[in-house]
């Protein structure tokens, strides 16, 4: 039999009482493309960081061609055995590529980096792996395409073969897409190895020959591509037959029909998206799914007012929404819980109280002045209705865990009243319990009147939705209303037609 390039056997890895990944498998032979797929969270990244040395597994081993994997600390050996091209850039955008490629180890004479032999030391490098691309143009200017094959040669030149390409098709077109596997297939015959991870399954058959699957932070299954059906493939990543899903699919929900609609998308177009057309009725909840890249994150954010489309309009209870804007668009019945609560969702330095009350602070006062008491008040109003574990309004709001500081985000969107809630992966990183307390939140506010958004890559919170909206390369391809089934979904978000 042929010896592994790499073997990972029985990695467990743990982060505090979280068991990151509890049975991690892979098994990846020489001069194959292997896919790793699974839903968010079931330990594809935890896997690669162990693969790539930068974290060490608790138990288990990685081998790499039958030998033992190289000590955590010793970087050079590992660079040589393996390296991944993220969906962000690893490169310096402001260095050129001749540069970028030998980053820390540039030709010398006399003690001084040699330019000239720089530059034709990256060109020789370029043009053994047939990379196009100008030695000394600045990376920053790159084609994300481009960009991708500068990071594949520069991991090629340390003498690695086996390359891992996390979600490398995220922002590229289709045609973008296809040089991209024909590089790949030509690197292939040259002897390089990928482990190819993408939410695109349609890609997985177009470019890989087996496919692992990981769920729940398990292995699942390792098969040869052509054996595995696409039914099969959703079937072992949603982790249950489409029979048992049947029986457990949510019954649809009534929705009132003649119930105004509140907001209304016509056309919106920007480099993320294009040609939306949505609408919300008031006291509806209509989710938006998709892939990274797909453009439903930007679409929601329009909303809210921190993007302006290039096209198309949008009006909130008939009147223009204001785009670019996110105090305009608050002033105008919009409310916001953005996807990353550290870095949008909250002031770190301030209080429970001051947090939560930011959006509301006219309210509370005349003439510019906020009365303490008023603000004390409400503050203690909004905790008690989020039920959010705290000593008080006057705790600083970084020392809450993180379920209770996305309630204080939630809390803050829920104060000024809304006609519209946007909502941007409202339960991520928080434990069950916050997650069933925020997303009762959006059932009373459904109960209340309020149009609300969500776009979640949670399937429980897109199962709270009336519809589903499934975006993918920044257009609507799809709907599913309410009582829609895991294997459905998964497969319109994964661009498989599954008819």
């Amino acid at each position: 039999m042929t010896t592994p390039l790499v073997q990972a056997r029985d990695i467990v890895k743990r982060y505090g009482p979280t068991t990151a990944l509890a049975d991690g498998r892979l098994t990846v032979l020489p001069g194959e493309s292997h896919a790793l797929v699974g839903r968010n969270g079931a330990g594809k990244s935890t896997l690669v960081n162990i693969l790539t040395g930068l974290q060490a597994a608790d138990e288990g081993e990685v081998r790499f061609d039958g030998h033992p994997a190289p000590p955590p600390a010793d970087r050079d050996a590992w660079r040589r055995k393996v390296a991944c091209v993220y969906q962000k850039p690893t490169v310096v955008p402001e260095l050129t590529v001749a540069e970028n490629l030998f980053i820390n180890r540039q030709p010398l004479q006399r003690g001084f980096i040699s330019w000239r032999k720089l530059r034709a030391e990256a060109s020789d490098l370029l043009a053994t792996w047939d990379v196009h691309v100008d030695p000394e143009a600045r990376t920053a200017d790159l084609k994300v395409e481009d960009r991708q094959m500068v990071e594949i040669a520069r991991a090629l030149s340390f003498g690695a073969r086996f390359i891992i390409l996390d979600e490398p098709t995220a922002q590229l077109d289709n045609r973008e897409i296809e040089r991209l596997f024909s590089r790949m297939r030509a690197l292939q015959d040259s002897g390089v190895t990928f482990l190819f991870i993408s939410h695109h399954l349609q890609e997985v058959y177009e470019v890989c020959q087996t496919v692992t699957v990981l769920r729940d932070a398990r292995w699942i299954t390792t098969a040869p591509v052509a054996e595995l059906s696409r039914r099969a493939l959703v079937e072992a990543m949603a982790g249950e037959s489409i029979e048992t899903i049947a029986e457990q699919a949510v019954d649809p929900r009534d929705v009132d029909h003649d119930a105004p609609v509140l907001l209304e998308a016509r056309g919106l177009t920007s480099p993320s998206y294009e040609n939306i057309d949505l609408t919300v009725r008031r006291g509806e909840v209509v989710g938006l799914a998709g892939i990274s890249g797909s453009g439903k994150v930007e679409l929601a954010e329009s909303f809210a007012g921190l993007h302006t489309p290039t096209g198309g309009t949008a009006q909130l209870g008939g009147d223009r929404l204001p785009f670019g804007d996110v105090q305009a668009a608050l002033k105008a019945g919009v409310a916001c819980v953005p996807r990353d609560r550290h870095d949008q969702g909250l002031v770190a330095g301030m209080t429970i109280g001051d947090n939560a009350t930011m959006s509301v602070l006219d309210r509370l006062g005349r003439f510019g002045f906020v009365g303490t008491e008023r603000k004390r008040g409400f503050a203690t109003a909004l905790i008690e209705r989020l039920d959010i574990h705290t000593e008080g309004p006057d705790q600083p709001v970084s020392d809450l865990s993180g379920g209770n500081a996305q309630k204080v985000v939630m809390a803050r969107a829920l104060a000024s009243d809304p006609r519209l809630l946007v909502l941007i992966n409202p339960t991520a990183g928080v434990d069950v319990k916050s997650k069933e307390s925020l997303l009762a939140r959006m059932d009373s506010a459904r109960e209340d009147g309020t149009a609300v958004l969500v776009v979640s890559d949670e399937l429980d919170d897109l199962r709270r939705c009336d519809r589903v909206l499934v975006l993918f390369h920044g257009r609507v391809v799809a709907e599913h209303p309410a009582g829609w089934r895991d294997h459905e979904l998964i497969a319109s978000i994964e661009g498989v037609d599954h008819g």
